[in-house]
């Protein structure tokens, strides 16, 4: 498999996380649940094959989508098609990043994948030719670049307030919600109302996600694990407020987890039939 990551600058790294590419990505599997993490994409595909979203419970295609779309936050997860031979080129966009560049309030996108051109229209579809176009990655890269840079507005970024209690929930326990909260000059309710527009969930719900995947890098790549250890650890009341918050973000509990050696796959994209 090919794979490239483009090196950042600024502004663009201020608000992107990263942009890669990859082709001739030839999967194991065909169906993969992708737990929350807190940032925003914008998808691209590049070889014509139309993937889709599927019910966490049937199993069954609810959605399909070709060219380029964008799923926006998520604070459950999301079942999607994996495909052979797939060319992709993808913008993940840090937690706070997305508002400047789609500038439509974040929390309207929440749970949900859409056509890119539901708001950028045909030129979205454009830079997509033009993506394809280009030979090289670092050419696809470019344009990508260009295109996110006349996106940009600066004035839909996020208050420094805000964004300070972002970082603070991605460093901080759980149990010092109500401190990094109380601080805050306004009320809780125009809290959460400025992070659903510019970030999409509340804070809550965030800092319950970024608990979560810590707890997932914890436990990559590791067999002896005592559940009960990592649940009072990450500030959890009990083990079973531990496996019920688990499950809900995942779809599987501690036990089925590394049952089915997740642990050792990559620590946000679980495949659901490995025989492909």
């Amino acid at each position: 498999m090919i794979f490239h990551s483009h090196q950042l600058e600024a502004p663009l790294i201020n608000y992107v996380e990263s942009i890669f590419y990859y082709k001739g990505f030839r999967p194991d599997h065909s169906l993969e649940r992708v737990v929350p993490t807190g940032h925003l994409f914008i998808i691209f595909e590049l070889d014509g094959i139309e993937r889709k979203t599927i019910n966490n419970e049937t199993l069954q295609p609810n959605g399909n989508f070709r060219n380029a779309w964008i799923s926006g936050m998520h604070k459950d997860y999301l079942t999607i098609s994996a495909h052979q031979d797939s060319e992709m080129l993808v913008i993940q966009f840090k937690t706070n990043g997305a508002y400047p560049f789609l500038k439509v309030p974040l929390h309207e996108l929440n749970n949900q994948v859409i056509p890119a051109e539901d708001l950028f229209g045909d030129d979205v579809l454009l830079l997509r030719k033009q993506i394809i176009g280009e030979q090289e990655a670092a050419g696809k890269f470019r344009k990508v670049e260009s295109w996110l840079l006349q996106q940009f507005d600066r004035s839909k970024c996020a208050p420094n307030e805000i964004n300070l209690i972002l970082d603070q929930l991605k460093s901080t326990p759980m149990t010092e919600n109500h401190a990094i909260f109380s601080a805050y000059p306004n009320s809780q309710k125009h809290l959460i109302n400025q992070f659903k527009l510019y970030f999409g969930l509340t804070p809550k719900v965030f800092h319950r996600i970024f608990r979560f995947n810590k707890i997932l890098k914890q436990i990559h790549n590791k067999e002896a694990l005592k559940w009960s250890d990592i649940a009072y650890e990450f500030g959890y009341s009990d083990q079973s407020h531990f496996i019920k918050e688990f499950k809900e973000f995942s779809g599987f509990n501690p036990g089925e987890f590394i049952e089915l050696d997740f642990h050792n796959d990559e620590t946000n994209f679980f495949p659901l039939d490995r025989d492909g």
